[in-house]
C-alpha cells in the first residue's frame, strides 16, 4: 500500500502521517520525487483499519500496490531512480561503463588494469578479490589483501571500485576499505541473509540475476534489500542458462525493457559473462545499450592471455578503447551519452 502525499504539506502534517502509520505497527518508507512524495507502508497491512489515513491533512490518496515487490516497483515510484556513486549517476541520460579484470591478481596487474580502464574513458573499475568458482580446486581469488591491491590501484587514477561480496563476515572489511559498490553475484541472488545485511548498509548494490532466475524472482531479491532500508540498487543482467551450448549464457536483452517497465531502478548488463568470449562482447554491449541499459559491466585485462580467471572473455586495453568508441556512437544515436 502507498500513500500519495498532497503537494506543499507542512513538516508537522507529514510527521503526523508517519506517526499514525507507526501506531498501527507499520513502517513508513518515504520516496520524494520531483513533483510528488509517496509513502510506502511495510508490514502487515491488515493491521490498518479502513479509512485510518484518508482523513489526515497530508493525505491525497491511499492506494494498494498489487505487485508482490513493493518498494522496487513502478507503482511505488513512477519516476526513474538515479543511483549516484561518488557523483557518477546510474540511470537517466548518462550511460556508465564499469571495466576491469575478473579477478585481482597482483599489485602490478591491478595498476596496469586501472590505467587502461581510465585511459578508455570508463568511470568505474571492477575486480574480484573473492571469486565464486564451480570447482573447489580452481583459483578462488587473492582474498583480503586483494582489496588493498584494488583500492590502491583504483585510487591512483581516481576510479570508484566495484567488487563482489560473498560472505556477511566480510562486510566490515568492505566498509573499512571503502568499497564504492558492492556486487551480489549470480550464485548469491537468493542468499536472503546476505541480501538483508547489504540492505542495512548505505552503499550502492549491484544485484546480478541468477542463472535460472525469473524476472519476478530477481525483483523479489531486490525487494529484500530495499525492505531493509537500502534503495541504492542496480540490476545487472548477465545471461541466463538455457539449452544452448554455442556460447556461455544467453543474454536476455528482453529483460531490459521489461525491468524498465516494472521497476524505477537502473539496469546494467554484463556482456562478458553472457557471451563468454571476448569477440562477442562488442556486439552484446551495443545491443544492450540500444535496448535501454543504463550501463555495462565489462571484463578487461592488461594481458588477457595471462589472466588467472576467465581469460577467454576479457578485452585487451586496445579492444576496450575500440568498444568505448563504438558505444559513444550508439549512445548518441539513441539520445544518450557515455
Amino acid at each position: 500500500m502507498i500513500v500519495i502525499v498532497k503537494p506543499q504539506v507542512s513538516a508537522e502534517q507529514m510527521e503526523q502521517l508517519l506517526e499514525r502509520i507507526r501506531q498501527y505497527g507499520l513502517q513508513p518508507m518515504v520516496s520524494t520525487g520531483s513533483e510528488r512524495t509517496v509513502v510506502g507502508l511495510l508490514g502487515d497491512e491488515r493491521l490498518l483499519p479502513e479509512g485510518a489515513l484518508e482523513s489526515l491533512p497530508a493525505v491525497e490518496q491511499v492506494m494498494p500496490i498489487l505487485k508482490p515487490y513493493k518498494l522496487v516497483s513502478r507503482e511505488f515510484k513512477s519516476t526513474d531512480t538515479i543511483v549516484e556513486v561518488r557523483g557518477i549517476p546510474f540511470g537517466g541520460k548518462q550511460i556508465q561503463v564499469i571495466a576491469g579484470p575478473c579477478s585481482v591478481e597482483t599489485p602490478e596487474q591491478m595498476r596496469s588494469a586501472a590505467e587502461a580502464v581510465k585511459a578508455a574513458g570508463c568511470r568505474l573499475m571492477r575486480g574480484g578479490a573473492f571469486k565464486p568458482r564451480t570447482s573447489p580446486y580452481t583459483f578462488q581469488g587473492v582474498g583480503d589483501e586483494g582489496l588493498d591491491y584494488f583500492r590502491t590501484a583504483a585510487d591512483a587514477v581516481g576510479l570508484p571500485i566495484v567488487t563482489e561480496l560473498m560472505d556477511v563476515r566480510k562486510i566490515d572489511l568492505f566498509l573499512e576499505k571503502g568499497v564504492d559498490i558492492i556486487q551480489i553475484g549470480t550464485r548469491n541472488m537468493q542468499n536472503f541473509d546476505l541480501l538483508k545485511e547489504v540492505g542495512r548498509l548505505d552503499v550502492p548494490v549491484i544485484l546480478k540475476r541468477g542463472l535460472s532466475a525469473t524476472v519476478k524472482e530477481w525483483l523479489m531479491a531486490a525487494e529484500y534489500i530495499a525492505a531493509h532500508g537500502n534503495h541504492k540498487i542496480i540490476f545487472a543482467e548477465r545471461g541466463i542458462r538455457t539449452f544452448e551450448t554455442s556460447y556461455r549464457n544467453v543474454l536476455d536483452v528482453t529483460a531490459i525493457p521489461v525491468l524498465k517497465k516494472e521497476t524505477h531502478l537502473p539496469v546494467i548488463v554484463d556482456p562478458s559473462h553472457a557471451g563468454g568470449k571476448a569477440w562477442l562482447v562488442p556486439a552484446l554491449s551495443k545491443a544492450a545499450i540500444a535496448a535501454g541499459a543504463d550501463g555495462l559491466l565489462v571484463e578487461s585485462h592488461p594481458c588477457p592471455e595471462e589472466a588467472w580467471c576467465d581469460a577467454d572473455q576479457a578485452l585487451s586495453p586496445q579492444q576496450l578503447l575500440a568498444l568505448m568508441d563504438d558505444l559513444h556512437k550508439v549512445a548518441a544515436a539513441i539520445g544518450r551519452e557515455l
